[in-house]
């Protein structure tokens, strides 16, 4: 069983995210929009907003970046890897203090007037405990 999940509004034809299996979210790309606008910055400041939009399509889902196990992420320009990781490593770090982040894989993307995009699978909370 697959459901569609919102919690952001989409550039183009796709869901924000799907939850299969009632367990497994499947988070499509992100990146700096609000209300389906490009919002241009900094490398800082677009993953900063794409990890929220991110954040928001989890919520939706019922979960939360700390229940992230896989991430994806796209950049424009390899060179601002560093200045990217930095704010994803506080992002992550913030949402679960002390756990360990979640798999990854960066690779270069030729994006649309966007400088990251991020997507990733997370395994919601089993309600029994």
């Amino acid at each position: 069983m697959k459901q569609p999940v919102a919690g952001t509004t989409p550039a183009a034809s796709y869901s924000p995210g799907m939850l299969a299996s009632g367990r497994t979210l499947y988070v499509s790309g992100q990146g700096p929009l609000d209300g389906g606008e490009v919002v241009s910055g900094t490398i800082e400041q677009e993953t900063q907003l794409t990890l929220e939009n991110l954040a928001r399509v989890l919520a939706d889902g019922g979960a939360t970046p700390a229940d992230v196990v896989r991430v994806g992420i796209f950049l424009a320009d390899l060179d601002e890897f560093d200045a990217m990781d930095a704010v994803y490593k506080r992002f992550f770090a913030d949402a679960a203090p002390g756990a360990a982040l979640p798999a990854r894989t960066t690779v270069g993307a030729a994006l649309r007037g966007i400088k990251v995009e991020i997507d990733c699978v997370a395994v919601l909370p089993d309600p029994e405990g």
